[in-house]
């Protein structure tokens, strides 16, 4: 098993609360949608909390209820993590070997947060 690479199936509900305005008569997944799917997979791949979007493209609409795959990939710079900035990890969103889009995000060790 590669622990530096990690997929997951990624598929957003039709009733998605972001559909309806998204657009009217035509719904796609909204990228920001897309970045919560990546979000997620940190978490249940290495309990990480995604810290900030580096770079992001989106080449291809992901349509409701379509299924795609999510990869992540570990980015290794100089054999190093710097602590002030936190993990690099790359991201792809695949459908039948088109990519829809990719990009870098940071992430850092989850922390619990203070209930409000």
């Amino acid at each position: 098993m590669n622990t530096s690479q990690y997929n997951a199936p990624l598929c957003i509900a039709a009733d998605h609360p972001s559909l309806p305005g998204h657009f009217p008569g035509h719904p796609l997944v909204p990228g920001v949608v897309m970045l919560e799917q990546v979000a997620q997979a940190l978490r249940a791949w290495r309990g990480l909390r995604l810290t900030g979007v580096l770079e992001a493209k989106f080449m291809a609409p992901l349509w409701p209820a379509q299924q795609a795959e999510l990869t992540l990939t570990e980015i290794t710079l100089n054999n190093t993590t710097d602590a002030s900035t936190g993990e690099r990890i790359r991201f792809e969103i695949l459908r039948d070997g088109k990519r829809l889009a990719r990009g870098i995000v940071s992430a850092c060790s989850s922390v619990s947060s203070p209930s409000r």
